[in-house]
């Protein structure tokens, strides 16, 4: 079964790009990553680049509107993700807990949908 884990970010608890708490970090995430690889479970993932970038699209009355940023605003923000096939739920949380930023934010593990007829 494939998962997707998400993850949230508060981005005044994140550690300061080029503190040792960053690289901390960042090392944590290429053990996670290789850790996955070596496992056989990753499908994909990355980061994303900051809400500010972002541009919503939505469609009202049949038009087409668009807006910079997120539509909400959370503390937290949607940084990146990794999409792993494991047998079940309780594998993808075991790996869901080695991501770094679940020190200090929120890591969202959601099944991914499967409409693929021929399996």
């Amino acid at each position: 079964m494939q998962y997707m884990l998400l993850i949230y970010n508060n981005p005044v608890l994140e550690p300061a790009h080029g503190t040792p708490a960053f690289k901390q970090m960042m090392d944590g995430y290429f053990a996670v990553n290789e850790r996955m690889k070596a496992d056989g479970v990753l499908r994909s993932g990355d980061g994303l680049q900051g809400v500010e970038t972002a541009t919503t699209l939505r469609i009202k009355s049949g038009k087409v509107e668009t807006m910079d940023g997120p539509f909400a605003e959370t503390r937290e923000h949607l940084g990146g993700y990794y999409v792993i096939d494991v047998p079940d739920l309780d594998a993808a949380l075991t790996y869901a807990a080695l991501i770094p930023s679940a020190h200090f934010g929120t890591i969202e593990v959601r099944p991914v949908m499967d409409y693929n007829p021929a399996g």
